[in-house]
């Protein structure tokens, strides 16, 4: 039989991904709040924990201006909050 089908098929994993929850702006454009952060994701239902890191993605529209924390924006996301008048802050850094 051929080496190759005598050796075990194995895969590559990344042991350094940074794994991050998705949040998109329809789904915050639900908080009244005007300041966002962790805390108040997970008070909304949108995180199970608060050390979750999150990364907001631009579906969607925000119509008030709101000042939101996270750990990653997507471009389009960022542009949108700006364009209503809040701003993207970043926490911590990679």
């Amino acid at each position: 039989m051929p080496l190759h089908r005598r050796l075990p098929k194995r895969g590559f994993t990344n042991i350094f991904k940074k794994e991050y929850t998705e949040i998109n702006l329809d789904r915050i454009g639900k908080i009244s709040q005007e300041e966002i952060g962790p805390r108040e994701f997970v008070e909304a239902g949108l995180l199970k924990k608060e050390a979750a890191a999150i990364k907001i993605l631009g579906r969607g529209e925000i119509s008030s201006s709101k000042k939101i924390q996270a750990h990653k924006f997507s471009q389009s996301a960022r542009q949108k909050i700006e364009k209503a008048g809040g701003k993207a802050i970043i926490i911590g850094s990679e």
